[in-house]
């Protein structure tokens, strides 16, 4: 079915190139849907990779839950990745698994691929945060500040591989808050990435270079997925953070933070662009130019914080018979019940929004405010309310 051209990885059909967002959705695997994936979701598959992977229980965590790895590929250049550091952030997790059901397809790109690269990923480093649905692991230590002083199980682990496996490069999977977006642009920041900085300076030696290139290259493809939604993260030096870490002992590093795609609360959408990263980081950049890839990478938008999941513009509240025009915004909490997330709408800011958007805006044209907690929207109440007593909105929503 496919093609390879002297050693580039890119994929053709009759000379035709084939979108890798078409491939994501071809080997997406359906088995692992939504936000809340733990060992149990990941579990049942393992069968199914078996024959074609090591699959290996490396060690366990605070609550003796095990912590598995995945290897594949028999190629000379060693990636090592580790997905749900933090253990409410499971896209990267959803897109890996993805990408490996590409790799065992046996088309020439995936065999390629394995022939020159050995894989080994930890799809859930913190089995215990994964279900909880935290951040944090079982003693409530977020596992990305503890790479230096190595306190945790999970956090002694992923340094024994660091050292025992030397990978060429590695991959720091997570998840963003929907409350990033490009500067500039102000479009979701659907994928993020950054090259951790080695010393406080935040200089650049050839360690992070060799991440920036790659990055570079992921960057131009998912451009023609999602143009303007690619972010650059924040590069402040904290040497407890792994990426700083790894880096800091000669280990390029890329972070990858999969975060908002137009009502894709579930990620099922970002999903596919985690595979076009980790795709396209495996192929050859066709149009490099030397010396240019850090002007390329520091061009990429930074990530800021400029969304919202709601705002509502022109609302009238009235008090003590004064009436004024306000602009509030709300929030999703996602909270774990009965094994599912439920996304709870919040209010959280009033006012100071003019340079904000919200995933949803809604102009109230002056409608009076009225909820069963008063006249006002009030800091963390849910977003329940009515505009003239006749609009409802429940969940953030406006009620149909």
């Amino acid at each position: 079915m496919f093609t390879i051209v002297k050693n580039k990885l890119f994929t053709f059909v009759k000379n035709n190139f084939v979108p890798m967002k078409q491939l994501a959705t071809q080997f997406l695997v359906d088995e692992l849907k939504g936000r809340y994936i733990t060992n149990e979701s990941i579990k049942p598959l393992f069968e199914k990779f078996q024959n074609e992977c090591l699959i290996h229980d490396e060690g366990k965590s605070v609550l003796d839950n095990s912590i598995y790895s995945i290897t594949i590929g028999t190629g000379k250049t060693k990636v090592l990745m580790w997905s749900q550091m933090h253990g409410n952030e499971a896209t990267t997790t959803k897109g890996f698994f993805d990408f490996l059901n590409f790799l065992v397809s046996k088309e020439p790109l995936a065999e390629t691929i394995l022939s020159q690269y050995t894989i080994k990923c930890i799809p859930i480093l913190n089995p215990d945060g994964a279900a909880a649905y935290t951040r944090v692991n079982a003693n409530e230590i977020d596992l990305n500040r503890d790479a230096f002083a190595i306190t945790q199980p999970e956090s002694k682990l992923l340094r024994s591989l660091l050292l025992e496996f030397q990978p060429d490069l590695a991959y720091n999977l997570h998840d963003q808050r929907t409350i990033f977006g490009t500067e500039g642009f102000q479009l979701p920041a659907t994928m993020s990435f950054l090259a951790p900085a080695y010393n406080e300076y935040r200089d650049f030696n050839e360690t992070r270079l060799k991440a920036v290139k790659i990055i570079n290259t992921m960057n131009l493809e998912l451009q023609k997925h999602i143009p303007n939604h690619v972010g650059r993260f924040d590069d402040s030096f904290n040497i407890n953070c792994i990426g700083d870490y790894a880096t800091s002992i000669g280990i390029p590093t890329i972070l990858f933070e999969a975060g908002h795609y137009s009502n894709d609360y579930q990620r099922e959408e970002v999903r596919k662009m985690v595979f076009v990263a980790l795709l396209s980081s495996f192929s050859e950049k066709s149009n490099s130019e030397v010396g240019n890839e850090l002007e390329v990478y520091l061009n990429i938008p930074q990530n800021s914080k400029c969304f919202f999941d709601f705002i509502y513009r022109n609302v009238k509240i009235i008090s003590n018979d004064e009436e004024k025009i306000i602009t509030f915004a709300a929030q999703f909490d996602e909270k774990l019940e009965n094994n599912q997330i439920k996304f709870e709408a919040k209010i959280i800011q009033v006012e100071d929004l003019d340079t904000v958007k919200g995933h949803l805006e809604y102009d109230a044209q002056q409608m009076v405010f009225s909820s069963e907690s008063g006249n006002f929207p009030k800091i963390n109440h849910k977003a329940n309310f009515y505009l003239n007593k006749l609009l409802k909105f429940d969940n953030g929503l406006q009620f149909l």
